[in-house]
């Protein structure tokens, strides 16, 4: 916690020297009481003292002006708050290999589901594009806050139907910065501040390289977390045979690193959904200071009202 007006804290000397004065003035009435030497008359004259009830009104006011004057000084907490215009495009391998069922109910179905958990945490107002790719690279869903139709996208994810055999994970990138720069009218001149997720299970085979796409999302200031999902056991059936498609994340760990974003891997589809909360918690928010002395405030208030309450009830006054 910080305080906007850290000066102001000083005045917190001021409620220590009332404490200090009240601590005084008690052990002067002590001293006073014990001149009377007659004790046994001076219980049988003097009204009953009430105790530790007196000293509560006190503390309770006490209290009160410390959490005042804290909240004079203006404490402010670091909140995280979602940017403006905040988008997100979700890259999803589409080929083949995705096939395989090391990862239940297979790599493609895993990152489906996981996906739209994803998607479903985010805030309403950001915007949410798909980008499908195998051999080339197909925006599915442009870039809005329309939840409905990003789940009809996921929907129509399938093996290799979007175009050619290959992993053309450059060419998912580009795609990815070109749909950021649809967003709204003023997204060419005025980019949003967006992120990719991609999720692949190999290394790229096709298309633009991946490290020349990377230099260029990090000169946009757009960074690409990626996933790499599967084990070194995969295997999926393709024309009849099976072939083994072990997972390969160096291309998307160098991704990662070049553009300031993330890598994870992902050998199930529960650790699959973990990486997804991650990275969820991370995207499209910026940090900021919030005053909070309302807080501070309200509690010195309800102080001023237990103060005024106790004091009633115990010695029917209003201190």
């Amino acid at each position: 916690m910080t305080f906007l007006s850290p000066v102001r804290l000083w005045l917190l000397l001021g409620v220590a020297a009332l404490l200090v004065a009240y601590l005084v003035l008690q052990r002067r009435r002590s001293r006073y009481a014990l001149r009377f030497t007659n004790l046994p008359l001076l219980e049988r004259i003097a009204a009953a003292r009430p105790g530790w009830r007196r000293h509560v009104p006190a503390g309770l006011f006490l209290t009160m002006l410390a959490l005042l004057v804290v909240g004079f000084a203006q404490p402010a907490d670091a909140v995280r708050v979602p940017r403006e215009r905040a988008t997100v495009l979700v890259a999803v391998d589409v080929s083949p290999s995705m096939g395989a069922a090391d990862v239940r109910p297979d790599r493609l179905g895993a990152a489906r589901d996981a996906a739209e958990e994803f998607v479903a945490t985010l805030p309403g107002e950001f915007n949410v594009g798909l980008v499908a790719f195998a051999g080339n690279a197909t925006v599915l869903v442009p870039p809005g806050t329309d939840r409905d139709a990003f789940r009809s996208g996921l929907d129509r994810l399938a093996d290799g139907d979007l175009g050619p055999a290959g992993t053309a994970i450059g060419e998912a990138i580009a795609t990815a910065l070109g749909a950021v720069r649809t967003v709204d009218a003023r997204a060419v001149v005025e980019p949003p501040p967006a992120r990719i997720v991609l999720l692949s299970d190999g290394a790229n085979t096709t298309g633009r390289a991946p490290g020349a796409m990377a230099d260029e999302a990090a000169a946009a200031e757009i960074p690409v977390d990626t996933i790499s999902v599967g084990t070194e056991d995969g295997a999926v059936r393709i024309g009849g045979r099976w072939q083994d498609v072990p997972v390969d994340g160096e291309t998307l760990r160098m991704v990662a690193e070049r553009t300031g974003g993330a890598y994870h891997e992902a050998a199930t589809a529960t650790e699959l959904r973990e990486v997804y909360g991650d990275i969820g918690g991370t995207v499209g928010y910026r940090t900021e200071q919030r005053d909070v002395s309302s807080r501070f405030i309200g509690f010195g208030l309800v102080l001023a009202l237990a103060t005024a309450g106790t004091s009633m009830l115990w010695f029917s006054r209003i201190p």
